[in-house]
This record gives structure tokens, C-alpha cells and sequence, in this order.
């Protein structure tokens, strides 16, 4: 199953960070973790429609790392893969 988004919306593979702190404690998947702030960008909507019809464009491209606010994204899961999906104005940076 493939997703597609619309509008403005931007589909994200959250990247999960270092499970072993810098003095070597591993930390095991039983801890609650945050939610993510960084992902890659897995697809990009056609841009939300302004009222002259025409679409505004979207600053990522897909492939991207980015990082967005903290608590907007949606999760959803599909065949067992987490994806986010947030809109383009929550998109706060992007990681070069």
C-alpha cells in the first residue's frame, strides 16, 4: 500500500534517535520515548489551493531530512511501518 498525500499535507519516516547514551547505558524499546522532531521525507501533497485557484508550493522535497513542532504530526501504521503526517506550515527547518 502506497500513500499519497493531498493539499499540503507531507508524509514523514520518523528518525529515531540514538538509543545508547554518550556514556555507553543502552536504552531499551520498554522506555517511553518522546515523539520524534526529525524525519525524512517520504512524500510532498501538490500544495495547498489559495483562493485565485492557484496552489501554493511546498518548500520540501522529498528525501529531505526536516524537523517540525513537536506535537503536530499524525501517526498512523501500515503494515507495520509508523508514518507521520503533518502539514507544510509545521515544518520548521531543514537538516542539512
Amino acid at each position: 500500500m502506497q500513500l499519497k498525500p493531498v493539499s499540503d499535507h507531507i508524509i514523514l519516516k520518523p528518525i529515531d534517535k540514538e538509543t545508547v547514551t554518550s556514556s555507553g547505558i543502552i536504552i531499551p524499546d520498554t522506555v517511553e520515548k518522546e515523539k520524534p522532531e526529525q524525519a525524512e521525507v517520504l512524500a510532498v501533497g501538490p500544495g495547498k489551493m489559495l483562493e485565485n485557484g492557484q496552489r501554493q508550493p511546498i518548500e520540501v522535497a522529498v528525501g529531505q531530512k526536516i524537523m517540525f513542532k513537536k506535537w503536530t504530526p499524525d501517526e498512523v501504521e501500515i503494515e507495520g511501518q509508523k508514518y507521520l503526517i503533518i502539514k507544510s506550515e509545521d515544518v520548521i527547518a531543514i537538516v542539512e
